[in-house]
């Protein structure tokens, strides 16, 4: 006898119709599942599978179904549609047909489920070790337009003259290369998000001039929007922004600008720098290595800045009390002026000593206008 059966008939107050009743709600309960592969049940203490939509073959042959019609299921709740994406990338399931239909049918229906949870299953598909198939599930089935319309608007199409990588592909690319961590997986979902609106064409090419400083600002509103907290998108949209800094390694970069590098990404270079690897998608190989040797290069200097300096906590060799006491003023804008011109100093020639910061100090202030 079932275990579930043996606990209640030890209850005086339970009849045995009430027992069978109960054992026939096992499979009603198993109908509200979100799929067949998670609408199995086990009998105890005898092991006795239950499984009255054939989970088992389902999750046998990798297919993906609903318990109840697909309709049925995505009716009762929308978000199923949502999780359907992430059980195909984490499970390694096709969905059938219907399901797919489906989806396609009554994405709509998603808008009267909260941002909430909506961020919430973005993020798990985001966290399985490859997400591939379900963000491409999203983009075929359009589902994606519902939460975030920018995934298949990177899906630029290729002109006959001007031919260039499709930025959705490239993009679901860098997000499986690079370590399940959710601040570096939204950040490679969302740094090639401002192409489209910067696209132009000229002299036999594409370009996507600025699309950084867009992409981090759409970045902003979209996972707003999507009631990411705080410290998420202030680090994700930080990383869109500088995700483009890099390439201009090549045109040559003074320590000053190595130092502004890493004063820029703070706390996220160990986030940033392997990003920028996973970036790379290209099958010219020679251009991958040529990446690859860049990258190198900046984080030998990097390491090789450390040992000389204080190089992750850039400031200027004063403070704003000693330049007010220095100077002899009080609070204001000039203060914050002085300040940044130490800053620049800094970052132009690494640590000054105090004596040497005072000098540039009065060096400043005398070209200064004291109104």
């Amino acid at each position: 006898m079932p275990l579930y059966e043996t606990v209640l008939i030890a209850r005086n107050d339970v009849t045995q119709q009430q027992v069978e009743q109960i054992a026939d709600d096992i499979a009603t309960d198993l109908s509200r599942r979100d799929f067949t592969v998670n609408a199995m049940a086990l009998r105890l203490p005898e092991p006795e599978l239950v499984d009255p939509f054939d989970g088992a073959a389902d999750l046998a042959a990798r297919r993906l179904r609903t318990p109840l019609a697909p309709e049925i299921s995505f009716l009762d709740d929308p978000l199923r549609m949502l999780r359907a994406a992430r059980f195909v990338a984490q499970f390694d399931l096709t969905p059938d047909d219907a399901l797919t239909a489906a989806v396609v049918e009554l994405r709509h229906r998603l808008e009267i489920v909260s941002a909430e949870r909506i961020r919430d299953e973005l993020s798990k598909l985001l966290l399985v070790d490859d997400p591939s198939a379900g963000l491409w599930f999203l983009a075929e089935t359009d589902l994606a337009d519902e939460f975030l319309p920018e995934l298949n608007r990177m899906r630029l199409e290729q002109d006959p003259i001007h031919t260039h990588k499709d930025v959705l592909a490239h993009t679901i690319a860098v997000v499986r290369n690079t370590r399940p961590e959710l601040v570096v997986r939204l950040a490679a979902l969302f740094h090639d998000v401002g192409k489209p609106k910067t696209r132009s064409f000229a002299n036999g090419g594409v370009s996507f001039h600025h699309h950084e400083v867009v992409g981090a600002r759409m970045t902003e509103e979209r996972m707003r929007a999507l009631k990411y907290p705080n410290d998420i998108v202030d680090d994700v949209v930080k990383l869109v922004y500088l995700h483009l800094r890099i390439h201009t390694y090549a045109m040559g970069w003074t320590d000053k600008a190595v130092r502004r590098y890493v004063r820029d990404a703070s706390d996220l270079l160990e986030q940033l720098n392997p990003r920028q690897r996973c970036d790379c998608t290209t099958r010219n190989q020679n251009r991958a290595r040529t990446l690859a040797r860049r990258m190198d290069e900046l984080e030998a200097r990097i390491a090789e800045l450390r040992e000389q300096e204080e190089l992750d906590a850039i400031r200027p060799d004063l403070d704003g009390k000693q330049v007010m006491e220095h100077l002899g003023i009080g609070p204001g804008r000039h203060i914050g002026q002085a300040l940044d011109h130490l800053l620049e100093v800094r970052l132009e020639e690494g640590p000054l000593g105090e004596a040497e910061a005072y000098a540039r100090l009065d060096a400043w202030w005398a070209t200064q206008p004291h109104d």
